[in-house]
């Protein structure tokens, strides 16, 4: 079958993702600066373990309130009422509506959190004595960043469907250097380093807030506090949004088991784990996020319009875009694991030990990494369509697989070592289910397919990821000194296996037709012609 075209969808596409990939691209730089300066002043210590639970709750639920289900919910409603017949200034009210609603119950389940805080962090940590005390203590004080973050989420969902993306990708750039100013004043370690990372936290979120309410003011948004009411808008956001809710909070009860297995395998798991994970999440930060920010707004305009087609048409294209980009990320971070760990964080509090159990967590990760991305491609289709159970169900079942796969591997392993890598495994395993049933659910309802013409191009693309592998392993091979060297040789290796393993992988992949040179052209061209014309 002929390859779909989108009516310049395409270039619009990869155009949007760019902004948002590049953006996100800085935070994710200001963020490896911030774990590799953390792994040096904290290590693979107890009282780095205790910071990274109360860093990881909060998430958690930011994640359930303000980034799945809320973008589910409030996105594809906001957009058709934007392009609809209620204009801006029925979205706008619509905002409204829903900030009334959504506020106060944010700012009540904090308080609640709070009160029940000792309980919890002792269920979910199994810590006891002054590792409970101070893990409780700093997440009490990270928690109210789930108040300011989920009010992040509302005006990213405003700004990003009126196709305004560069403060919302920005905004995660703001908590990073507020972490990372944390560690350069507070340098000695230990509970201090700790409590003010804390404090860093909830600085940034106030920030990022701050930030996102400019940019909506700037792009003539203002939206005003009213009292809370259950509107007809309101309602209708409430079927979309608690299903999604439910749905996301699978997934998130899913990051608390791998949080409460990873705190009983020893010190150091949580922390070699995120470190491991720092890295994972670039790419899926970069280019997952991003595509899935990009295509909601779109799909959502082409099914409330009528036109499946089209719909399909953009899904088709960012799964090609998510697959040229991520599957030579995940090959590069599996191969070269070792020596990028070794340069980026080994040194100070944080030993050869500890860079090598890092190194195996995160070679293991990655195996999931173009399945997690490719789910952020698919769920578009069913959030436009206000089809919040399928993704529930779903999500139920992988977490069931996911919960006795790792009892299984606890119970059979005893080793530190073994458990966290095959924690790990269960972590990439549980993403390729996810992805695999809710393609075959969007394929029988005709939804959205994978094309001829596009595994076609897939095929391609790993016939270059299998080149750029072997080329990695021979820089690896010739680099041995370097990769055993100072931190300043190790650097040096990592941008010779960076610079190599791309300059192997894009050439092939353009030149054996493993993606659409001609809409990059024509973006590259547009924009060329948009720059003379601001310089004109």
């Amino acid at each position: 079958m002929a390859e779909p075209t989108n009516k310049g969808g395409g270039a619009s596409l990869i155009k949007s993702t760019g902004t948002i990939g590049g953006l996100t691209l800085v935070s994710r730089v200001a963020g490896f600066a911030r774990e590799m300066l953390m792994s040096r002043v904290m290590g693979a210590s107890w009282q780095a373990d205790a910071f990274f639970v109360a860093f990881r709750l909060p998430n958690t639920f930011r994640r359930l309130f303000g980034e799945g289900a809320f973008s589910a919910g409030f996105v594809p409603l906001y957009s058709q009422r934007l392009h609809g017949a209620e204009g801006q200034e029925g979205a706008r009210h619509f905002s409204e509506e829903v900030l009334a609603v959504f506020l106060p119950a944010l700012v009540l389940f904090t308080l609640a959190f709070e009160i029940i805080m000792p309980l919890f962090v002792a269920a979910i940590s199994g810590y006891t004595g002054e590792k409970l005390a101070l893990a409780t203590f700093l997440t009490s004080i990270t928690f109210p960043y789930l108040v300011l973050i989920s009010l992040v989420s509302l005006f990213s969902g405003i700004l990003n469907s009126l196709a305004k993306f560069t403060a919302a990708a920005f905004a995660p750039a703001l908590l990073n250097l507020a972490m990372l100013c944390a560690l350069i004043f507070v340098r000695d370690g230990g509970e201090i380093s700790a409590t003010a990372l804390a404090i860093a936290v909830t600085i940034g979120g106030v920030m990022q807030i701050a930030l996102l309410w400019w940019a909506a003011k700037r792009a003539g948004i203002v939206l005003k506090l009213r009292r809370p009411r259950l509107t007809p808008g309101v309602r209708q956001f409430g079927r979309v949004v608690v299903p999604a809710t439910f749905g996301a909070g699978v997934y998130q009860i899913s990051a608390f088991i791998d949080t409460f297995f990873l705190a009983r395998i020893g010190t150091g798991s949580l922390s070699w784990f995120n470190y491991a994970d720092r890295l994972n999440q670039l790419p899926l930060g970069v280019i997952g996020a991003a595509l899935g920010t990009a295509i909601l707004p779109q799909v959502s305009r082409h099914v409330g319009a009528g036109d499946p087609k089209q719909a399909a048409a953009v899904q088709s294209q960012a799964t090609e875009l998510a697959m040229l980009l991520c599957l030579p990320a995940a090959l590069a971070l599996c191969v070269a694991s070792g020596p990028l760990i070794g340069a980026l964080f080994q040194g100070g509090h944080f030993k050869a030990n500890d860079a090598a159990v890092t190194a195996l967590v995160l070679s293991l990760i990655v195996l999931g990494l173009p399945a997690y991305v490719l789910v952020k491609v698919l769920t578009p289709g069913f959030y436009a369509r206000q089809d919040t159970a399928t993704p529930v169900k779903t999500a139920v079942f992988v977490l069931i697989v996911n919960v006795v796969l790792n009892f299984v591997v606890q119970m059979v392993y005893r080793d530190p070592v073994h458990r966290i890598a095959g924690l790990s495994a269960v972590i990439a395993l549980s993403s390729w289910i996810n992805c695999a049933i809710l393609y075959v659910i969007l394929h029988r309802r005709g939804h959205f397919r994978i094309e001829g013409w596009l595994l076609s191009r897939i095929a391609r693309q790993a016939i270059a990821g299998a080149a750029m592998v072997a080329a990695l392993f021979a820089i690896k091979y010739f680099l041995a000194d370097f990769f055993a060297g100072s931190v300043g040789h190790r650097l040096i290796g990592v941008a010779a296996l960076v610079g190599g393993g791309m300059a192997v992988y894009f050439p092939i992949v353009l030149l054996i037709g493993g993606t659409n040179t001609r809409e990059l052209k024509t973006l590259v061209s547009r924009r060329k012609r948009k720059a003379g014309s601001d310089a004109a």
